[in-house]
């Protein structure tokens, strides 16, 4: 899925109200939190996810393995957050203006 830079300026916009609701620590990316994002984003197609400090690898690197392992695209990473977008097949609440 390719998404235009207009539409990712969009979900940027939407993504600035959005609290993390993941951590990833030194433990990197396990099974278990693979699957919790995905689920998280089949339900709201967009999150936010914080990478700490103690995390082993660098924030693109985790970010880009995240999107692969959840069919998803990195729509941002700044600073120490990674924003994940996955539309749904079904009932997408996320519309694109024109």
């Amino acid at each position: 899925m390719n998404i235009t830079s207009k539409q990712r300026a969009y979900l940027r916009s939407l993504a600035n109200t959005l609290a993390p609701i993941y951590q990833i620590g030194k433990n990197g990316i396990s099974e278990k939190l693979t699957q919790g994002i995905s689920e998280a984003l089949e339900a709201n197609e967009l999150i936010k996810i914080t990478v700490l400090e103690t995390a082993p690898d660098e924030i693109q690197s985790l970010a880009n393995q995240l999107a692969n392992d959840t069919s998803s695209l990195v729509v941002q990473t700044v600073g120490n957050k990674i924003t994940l977008f996955r539309k749904r097949a079904k009932n997408s609440k996320i519309e694109f203006p024109e």
